[in-house]
């Protein structure tokens, strides 16, 4: 990847291809990320392509305001996550039951084993508060340092290790009290 000041500078002045190398190289992350804090994958598709919209939107208004790219692509998509989330509270769905496939070597018992605590992670992930939510995806899902994770949510390193542990013990104690533990 070119420098990402270069690109930057680039992207402001619209270069088609420094705008090209910005969604081919961050797009897939940012997909990852919202796959993670989402269960809806249309939604997830869509709040990507938004993310990019916006990013676009952003620099043709010539508005400097994004610094760093990277860090204003996880702001955006966390803050349309959240937005989102906040319509699905008001109004709620249930998705109708996909039935998934067996993986390779999988039997019924242990894929409905598998699904039910995936249902349970979710489940116990939802009830966290939002910076919970994204300092566990950033950390464990996207395998971020702590730094990156510091820099993307505007905390200290100290305060992500605080937040990450917080999350941590109360999805434990979320699992455990649906367990009936």
């Amino acid at each position: 990847m070119t420098d990402p000041a270069t690109l930057l500078d680039r992207a402001q002045a619209l270069d088609a291809q420094a705008l090209a190398e910005i969604h081919d190289t961050f797009y897939p992350v940012i997909y990852r990320y919202l796959s993670y804090r989402l269960d809806d994958e249309q939604l997830v598709e869509d709040i990507a392509s938004d993310v990019f919209l916006r990013l676009l939107d952003n620099l043709h208004r010539r508005d400097r305001r994004v610094r760093d790219v990277r860090a204003w692509l996880f702001g955006t998509a966390n803050h349309l996550v959240n937005d989102a989330l906040r319509r699905k509270y008001r109004k709620p769905v249930e998705p109708l039951e996909d039935h998934e496939s067996l993986a390779d070597g999988e039997n019924p018992e242990q894929a409905a084993e598998h699904s039910e605590r995936q249902r349970a992670v979710r489940w116990a992930i939802r009830r966290l508060t939002p910076d919970q939510q994204q300092v566990l995806t950033l950390r464990f899902a996207l395998e971020m340092s702590l730094e990156e994770t510091s820099a993307l949510m505007n905390k200290s390193v100290g305060a992500i290790k605080t937040l990450q542990f917080r999350a941590l013990a109360t999805l434990r104690r979320h699992l455990e009290s649906r367990n009936g533990e």
